[in-house]
């Protein structure tokens, strides 16, 4: 038994009184409630982004139970997709780990139906981790368990299930056509009315959010339905430490991505709800917790079984992708045209942005596994579409190139428009002609962007965004990229002046000395870009562009002309030419 873990646990556990006790007529019970949400698939541990990771989780709540066991586990939904380890699967590895972790009952978020509804239904199928959604209808009839009342030591614990209306518009429509998205608030409280004389405690786990951009938040529904004791909420990534009372409904949610567990404590008196805490346990506090074994080796016997799916050909390239770091990060590139292509597409926007710094790899020609997508977008991002303003758009555009010629992971690869900046102006100010479509930017106008949700929360410092709801949802990266590359190929993605830099003139010195004694013509001034001198550690791909000289690119990294065209055996060391591949040496 892990002294480590008991001492953690049962400092959110053992608060007041934590057993269950009997005063002559009087008998208080205490149900222990651990809950996640939004984890988006986030299986492994990852100590850089603070995620806890199921292994140390499944390890926390066997000693929960050991501690109290009245304990039930829940999650508040958006689990079922996100991380290439569980979307290889479509879903199936998520439930796999979340029944061995001991999970009783989830609720559906929006991106559960990223596969589409009925694969959602083969997997309810799977588990034993029964879902639960009571406004979830097709043809008039519940697609899922509405409810369960559950007794646990004599205490009867009424639990429904909420998906957020925003579904219809948060995964692809097709993902839930058909389905119809009831009102929550009035489902609420026809299944509080139902449950409220056969059980003693009411608890709603409910994938709504408290975000007040939201069709619907949890703090509405616990204003306007009496009678539920808790809200396990999800959606809106909320850190609620200690929860959130409205009237006599404690909401409780756990941030996002595994990173924080909650532990809830609920003391309940002849039938009768007499107190209700809530912790959060975060990484940080996980620490130095032995991860559990089963659930080690699970994750590795899922790793394992992942290898052969990750070596599956998704798509083939005719040519060479760029998806080089200091390429995709300070200009344009065929790889950034080709991937921001794909968000537009998939998202039917008027515009397309990628950020370089979600772009990871190059890809040779040829067949692209699964794999090679995990690794050039490894984040699990999706792709969601915001309706901005023509003066916001502008703004974004400088803070895309306010770094310029400093490589940036915030640096956006474009689609359906075209910008051109100067660097020589001050930051702010760069940009000098913008056009969406064939047409000028009008800052009055109104334009859809597809970004991805890193973006849309203000990620890279695009907190331009953050004040615009969401307008819908679409799939992950590596899954538009890889429709988008089968059906449209590569045509039309070469480098072709989507992004423009002003070339900065060097004025040149006037001459010392006597003047000449013939009339000499002026010398014309030469045109250069600025950029940030370098030495590579090792090989590069350089993928030259309109303007490019070969002498410019050698003192970027430090080198002669001769020594990098000798390098790539190049004929004609002054003859270049735009979406040539030329490899930069290593120092």
């Amino acid at each position: 038994m892990n002294k480590r873990i008991i001492s953690l646990v049962l400092t959110f556990l053992l608060i007041l009184s934590s057993f269950t006790f009997v005063f002559a007529d009087t008998e208080t019970t205490k149900i222990t409630i651990i809950h996640t949400n939004d984890t988006h698939s986030r299986l492994l541990e990852d100590d850089y982004n603070g995620v806890i990771g199921f292994a140390k989780l499944a390890a926390l709540i066997k000693e929960a139970k050991e501690a109290n066991p009245n304990t039930l586990v829940l999650d508040a939904g958006d689990t079922l997709h996100g991380m290439p380890i569980v979307n290889i699967s479509r879903g199936e590895n998520a439930l796999k780990v979340l029944e061995a972790a001991g999970y009783d009952y989830m609720t559906l978020g929006n991106h559960d139906f990223n596969y589409g509804y009925e694969r959602l239904l083969e997997l309810k199928d799977m588990s034993s981790v029964e879902m639960l959604s009571a406004n979830i209808l097709k043809d008039g009839e519940n697609l899922f368990t509405p409810y369960v009342i559950r007794e646990v030591a004599g205490i009867k614990i009424g639990i429904f299930g909420l998906t957020t209306p925003e579904t219809t518009y948060k995964t692809s429509p097709t993902n839930v056509e058909g389905l119809t998205f009831e009102d929550s608030i009035e489902i609420s409280k026809a299944i509080v009315d139902e449950l409220r004389e056969s059980t003693d405690l009411i608890i709603g786990l409910v994938h709504i959010g408290l975000d007040e951009s939201s069709v619907v938040t949890s703090k509405e529904i616990a204003e306007k339905v009496e009678g539920i004791d808790v809200i396990i909420d999800g959606h809106s990534h909320t850190v609620l430490e200690t929860g959130l009372l409205v009237n006599d409904t404690l909401i409780v949610q756990a941030g996002e991505h595994g990173k924080s567990v909650g532990f809830l404590n609920i003391e309940i008196e002849n039938g009768e709800v007499i107190n209700k805490t809530s912790q959060l346990i975060t990484a940080e506090e996980t620490a130095e917790i032995e991860a559990d074994p089963e659930l080690v080796q699970l994750i590795e016997e899922i790793d394992e079984a992942n290898k052969e799916m990750f070596d599956r050909v998704v798509a083939t390239t005719d040519i060479f992708l760029d998806g080089n770091r200091e390429n995709v990060r300070a200009k344009e590139t065929n790889l950034g045209n080709l991937s921001a292509d794909a968000v537009r597409a998939a998202a039917g926007s008027d515009i397309g942005f990628v950020n370089g710094g979600n772009i990871r790899i190059s890809l040779e020609p040829g067949d692209i596994t699964f794999g090679l997508l995990a690794e050039l977008f490894p984040f699990g991002n999706t792709v969601q579409v915001k309706k901005i303003t023509g003066e916001d758009l502008l703004e974004v555009l400088e803070h895309s190139v306010s770094g310029y010629p400093a490589t940036s992971g915030g640096f956006l690869q474009v689609s359906g428009m075209t910008f051109t900046f100067d660097p020589s102006k001050e930051v702010g100010s760069r940009v000098v002609e913008v056009s969406v479509g064939n047409e000028e930017l009008d800052i009055s106008a109104e334009y859809t962007v597809a970004i991805n949700d890193f973006l849309g929360i203000g990620g890279d410092g695009y907190e331009v965004f953050k004040d615009y709801p969401i307008h819908s949802e679409v799939g992950t990266y590596e899954e538009v990229f890889a429709e988008y590359l089968n059906s449209k190929g590569t045509a039309g993605i070469e480098v072709s002046g989507r992004i423009k830099v002003v070339e900065v003139a060097e004025e040149l010195e006037e001459p010392v000395g006597p003047e000449p004694a013939e009339e000499v013509e002026p010398v014309e001034e030469l045109e250069v870009i600025e950029e940030e001198v370098t030495e590579p550690t090792e090989e590069i791909t350089y993928i030259v562009v309109p303007g490019d000289v070969l002498w410019r690119i050698a003192e970027k990294y430090n080198l002669s002309y001769e020594e990098l065209s000798e390098y790539n055996n190049l004929d004609n060391p002054h003859l270049i030419y735009p979406d040539q591949v030329l490899k930069v040496p290593a120092k």
